[in-house]
């Protein structure tokens, strides 16, 4: 996945040195955007074009005059003034006009006729900002892309949705609501994190043919692609003679008064998640509890820090901070943990513990922050984090070093090096408490297994969300819990043994 200074780059790369004509690449663009379009609605009803005044607004006079060879009713409507068109994109217009597409200047209508226009559409085309976007739309764009999101008809955005930042997937203002976008050249990270899943609907990609020209070009990737289809080759088939030491030892460290069903959590889907052993270390009053939902975990009540030392020691990995609190009681745990040098996951409250001290750098831990941990630990804001999610996750991993994976719609995974991994698609259903616990569960046990924290937290990203897709898939969004997540885990796991 590229930033859009990187595409465009390609682009001219593509153009400049390679000789490729750039409107017959508009061209190309055109005819697979109406191709996805026809497949997606193929009685879509009188088609607006909605046009902007660069390449993007190219792009969709094409897209129109395709259709109207195809006899589709379409009109353009120019957001942008005509007579501001240069090069390919006012070469596109003039096709259009060729090919006899009704092309309406919005300067020429008064707001009764624009709600003509839009409530008379069946399908809209958003070719209007594309990646060219850089803060807020600006008017007429605001209020076009206001009209386009209250249409009440499906959504085709070209690129891009206008609005949306193609780097970070930020939004500034106002931003097309999509039901798909077909992006062409290189993948946009921004369409696969931030507000980018929410906004982009169904992503389809078309290189255009020019997969050779990007690569030549230089331009370095700022994102894998990610998801549990791709990565789950990693997981190496059970020998027959298989026993639980060759799968590792998982100690949880979790669950002060009140936050008893954090460490459950964690623990029941480290065993999910193919772990030879797990432990639990809790408060007592947590222990029979333990037992009675998940008798398979080797429980422990611990008062005090100074009991937890003898529990570490046969452990490969450590996951802490699901329901330790900030008392006294969960920095002493935290404190124990850090000391040993074990490998270990870090989640919750062992972050939030961590903001107050001194960052000390450890390459085996896998930091597993949201949004509010990620801000407490780099001292900023909220919106300062979501603004940049791939920006913040190479900070943070350069502040405390390991692995950190950097939770939300578009998980991002920074290892240090370049460039970051990014585990696409969302699912609503997992914006409940425990999620995370059950996250930090699933990247213990697979740290225990693979040896790698990285490989571990990429794939128990990925295979988390796909246990939630699975889940909602007989239970929807709404209602979801994490225990359904965990209960979803050994079938998601199983496709990697068939």
């Amino acid at each position: 996945m590229f930033s859009a200074d990187a595409v465009r780059a390609i682009d001219r790369y593509v153009i400049e040195q390679q000789g490729v004509d750039g409107f017959e690449l508009m061209q190309a663009a055109a005819r697979a955007a109406f191709h996805r379009l026809v497949q997606r609605w193929p009685e879509s009803g009188p088609i607006l074009v909605l046009c902007g005044s660069g390449n993007n607004g190219g792009d969709g006079y094409l897209v129109a005059a395709n259709a109207a060879r195809h006899g589709l009713e379409v009109r353009c409507l120019s957001v942008a003034p005509a007579d501001k068109l240069s090069g390919d994109a006012r070469k596109a217009w003039q096709k259009a006009v060729d090919d006899g597409v009704s092309i309406l200047a919005l300067g020429g209508l008064d707001a009764a006729a624009l709600d003509q226009l839009f409530s008379g559409s069946g399908l809209i085309v958003d070719a209007m900002l594309g990646t060219g976007v850089s803060g807020a739309p600006r008017e007429p764009f605001s209020a076009m892309i206001a009209r386009c999101n209250g249409a009440g008809v499906p959504v085709l955005a070209i690129d891009l949705p206008s609005g949306l930042n193609a780097t970070t997937g930020a939004v500034d203002g106002e931003v097309v609501r999509a039901d798909m976008t077909v992006t062409f050249i290189g993948l946009k990270a921004g369409l696969f994190t931030g507000h980018g899943p929410a906004v982009s609907g169904l992503v389809q990609f078309d290189a255009l043919g020019v997969e050779q020209g990007a690569s030549d070009s230089g331009e370095c990737p700022i994102a894998t692609r990610r998801d549990w289809l791709s990565t789950r080759r990693w997981l190496m088939p059970r020998p027959a003679n298989a026993h639980k030491g060759r799968f590792g030892h998982v100690l949880i460290v979790a669950g002060d008064r009140g936050f008893g069903g954090a460490g459950l959590m964690a623990a029941e889907a480290a065993g999910r998640s193919g772990a030879g052993l797990v432990s639990l270390a809790t408060r007592p009053e947590h222990v029979s509890a333990a037992l009675a939902r998940c008798p398979s975990v080797m429980v422990h009540g611990v008062i005090h820090g100074s009991e937890l030392p003898p529990l570490l020691e046969p452990a490969d990995v450590i996951v802490c901070g699901p329901g330790i609190g900030r008392s006294a009681w969960g920095q002493q745990m935290l404190e124990q943990v850090l000391a040993s040098g074990k490998a270990q996951v870090l989640d919750a409250d062992a972050l939030n513990l961590m903001s107050s001290r001194v960052a000390i750098r450890a390459d085996g831990r896998v930091l597993t922050p949201h949004p509010g941990e990620a801000a407490r630990l780099l001292g900023c804001l909220v919106p300062e984090i979501e603004a940049d999610r791939i920006s913040a996750a190479k900070k943070l991993q350069s502040l405390y070093g390991g692995v950190v994976l950097l939770k939300g719609a578009g998980t991002v995974i920074a290892t240090g090096d370049a460039p970051v991994d990014l585990v696409s698609g969302s699912n609503p259903g997992m914006a409940t408490g425990g999620m995370g616990d059950v996250l930090a569960g699933v990247i213990g046990a697979l740290y225990a297994q693979l040896g790698d924290p990285a490989q571990a937290a990429i794939l128990g990203a990925s295979v988390h969300l796909a246990a939630a897709d699975r889940a909602s898939q007989e239970r929807g969004y709404i209602g979801l819990l994490p225990t359904d997540v965990i209960d979803a885990l050994p079938m998601v796991f199983k496709e990697s043994e068939e």
